[in-house]
């Protein structure tokens, strides 16, 4: 069964990608490389993550951590799993600050955990990315999105183009000079001549939209 590494060649994406698309590399050459994702070396449990990706999700990062820390005191560990959560009560969670959807959610995510439906982290490394995302979308409160984070930043998976994301198709209308984003459909059509690098694209399609919009900080993403 083929295994898949975690991360890629990052030189060798940017090469590629300078050839294969000129839009683009005027915008790579102008933002400089980008360096690999320290993540991609790093273990770490998919429940905990996805565990995570729920508590965070519509909450600006302060807020969510500290929900996060409250949960964390209340079932006495770092990492959120079946056992762990089995730990507080639903009340207690809410308590905690965490909405009823959100519970409900991280209940889904234990029960599909004890019945042994979340492929652990040896486990994905012999699943292509379909097969992770089909794995997973079912969980409640876990979308396509949320899995190619993962896929992306903690897997390091070299080909993910999430073309839902607001800030990529945003990036993507200022590559290729439209007067109107793309719909997902239209980038996934687009996106085809990064592969097989299209997340290493990805990284720089946000960077291209948080200079448009001037921001301040860079998008958020729910791995980070």
């Amino acid at each position: 069964m083929p295994r898949h590494a975690r991360g890629f060649d990052t030189e060798a994406a940017h090469a590629y990608l300078l050839k294969r698309d000129r839009k683009l590399a005027r915008w790579m050459k102008k933002i400089g490389p980008i360096e690999a994702d320290p993540r991609w070396r790093k273990s770490f449990d998919p429940v905990d993550a996805l565990a995570r990706a729920i508590l965070y999700q519509q909450l600006s990062g302060k807020a969510a951590a500290t929900i996060v820390g409250r949960v964390e005191t209340a079932i006495a560990s770092h990492r959120f799993h079946c056992d762990t959560l089995a730990r507080i009560d639903d009340t207690a969670l809410r308590a905690c600050g965490v909405s009823g959807n959100k519970t409900l959610a991280l209940r889904d995510l234990a029960a599909r955990e004890s019945r042994g439906e979340i492929p652990d982290l040896r486990r994905m490394s012999t699943m292509d990315d379909s097969a992770i995302i089909e794995a997973l979308v079912p969980v409640r409160g876990i979308g396509r999105w949320t899995v190619e984070m993962m896929l992306m930043f903690r897997l390091g998976r070299p080909d993910v183009l999430p073309v839902d994301d607001l800030g990529v198709r945003k990036g993507a209308q200022r590559v290729d000079g439209l007067d109107a984003t793309p719909t997902p459909k239209e980038l996934a059509l687009a996106g085809e001549r990064w592969g097989p690098y299209r997340t290493y694209a990805s990284l720089y399609l946000w960077k291209i939209a948080d200079l448009g919009a001037a921001v301040r900080e860079p998008t958020k993403r729910s791995q980070d």
